[in-house]
């Protein structure tokens, strides 16, 4: 069987073909903007492992690079770009195909290809990584859990140390400027990027985190497989002052539109190693669903930290891998908390060494 990783090569991309090739049986075809270093990374990782240039502003370049796989992870960055343009070309290629994508803003063009993606056969997950993806599954376990669900509480703290990619500085800038959507009292509604802050417990070395409310699709998912009054998503880099510098960014005007994310995120990657200064090089989310089970109170929490990449390149791989050997048989566009059983995947990640900590 055949993968292709759009974004083979990215900070992310990368993750996942090198965990494709080490545990399944796949051949990985690295598909790259970039495609001399694809080459050069393929020449690296031995015969199990190809190159090929892709467009991802060009949908016949999608087209021609996803025919005839077996299944696609996609993995170009930003997605507030190119999201929808990468599943579209893999709805029309008649390919199975999961992404990464954690921004808001093109989740409804998305969902809106289901139909297309059933009369073609196709299974199209978006979100299968760290945030959203694994806190997306914690979420559905947890709720498998009681009886009735009311608040799902999901958080995520990420290193600034942790990544070095241009579309996770663009992402940040995305997710933390204007309105962002959240859901309240049973209805989706916009809440400022930046309020809301409180304090979260993460599993260890990351400790207390102040998190604040920011832009991610499981608002916008997750009410919609699981019954619950609120689901909020909260996020923070560390360390703090990272925060903070990002915040005076939003206030001056630099960040906000796609073209200031771009221009801005090219200088931070320029000198991103300030930004790593006074922090450590792992990430992490947790998830808290509260309701009742046997009539009483109750409240399940999850948590995770691991790397960034092994966070986020890991489930995607799993999820390519699944698709590949047609263990997912649902047709049509899901979130992961639609589609995939909770505990056998989060076994999986436990298995290549992700720990889910049981914190209530």
């Amino acid at each position: 069987m055949n993968v292709v990783v759009l974004g083979g090569c990215g900070d992310m991309g990368s993750a996942v073909v090198r965990e494709l090739l080490a545990h399944s049986e796949a051949t990985v075809t690295i598909a790259d903007y970039r495609v001399q270093q694809a080459e050069e990374m393929a020449g690296e990782l031995g015969e199990r492992a190809g190159a090929a240039f892709v467009d991802a502003n060009d949908p016949a370049s999608l087209r021609s690079v996803l025919k005839g796989a077996d299944a696609a992870v996609g993995c170009i960055g930003p997605f507030y770009t190119f999201a929808a343009k990468m599943a579209r070309a893999a709805v029309e290629a008649e390919v199975n195909y999961v992404d990464i994508c954690d921004d808001y803003g093109p989740i409804a063009e998305l969902f809106a290809l289901d139909e297309a993606a059933k009369r073609a056969g196709v299974t199209v997950i978006t979100g299968l990584g760290w945030t959203p993806g694994i806190t997306n599954l914690l979420a559905r376990r947890a709720a498998e859990e009681l009886d009735e669900v009311e608040d799902i509480k999901l958080s995520w703290a990420g290193g600034a140390a942790d990544s070095t990619g241009l579309a996770v500085i663009m992402h940040v800038f995305y997710a933390v400027t204007g309105n962002v959507p959240t859901y309240q009292d049973g209805a989706w509604v916009e809440v400022p990027a930046g309020s809301g802050g409180e304090v979260v417990e993460f599993p260890a070395p990351l400790g207390r985190v102040r998190v604040y409310h920011c832009g991610h699709p499981e608002p916008l998912t997750v009410p919609r497989y699981i019954e619950a009054n609120t689901v909020s998503l909260k996020g923070a880099l560390t360390p703090d002052w990272n925060n903070k510098l990002t915040d005076l960014f939003a206030r001056l005007g630099l960040i906000g539109t796609p073209a200031r994310n771009l221009r801005l995120a090219r200088i931070i990657h320029t000198i991103e190693g300030v930004f790593r200064v006074g922090g450590i090089a792992v990430s992490g989310a947790r998830v808290d669903v509260r309701g009742r089970k046997d009539g009483q109170p109750r409240t399940i929490s999850y948590g995770v930290a691991d790397k960034m990449g092994r966070l986020t390149g890991i489930p995607a791989a799993i999820g390519g891998q699944l698709l590949a050997e047609g263990k997912i048989e649902e047709k049509g566009v899901f979130a992961p908390e639609g589609c995939i059983a909770p505990q056998p995947f989060l076994d999986e990640l436990s298995q290549r060494g992700i720990e889910i900590h049981r914190l209530d």
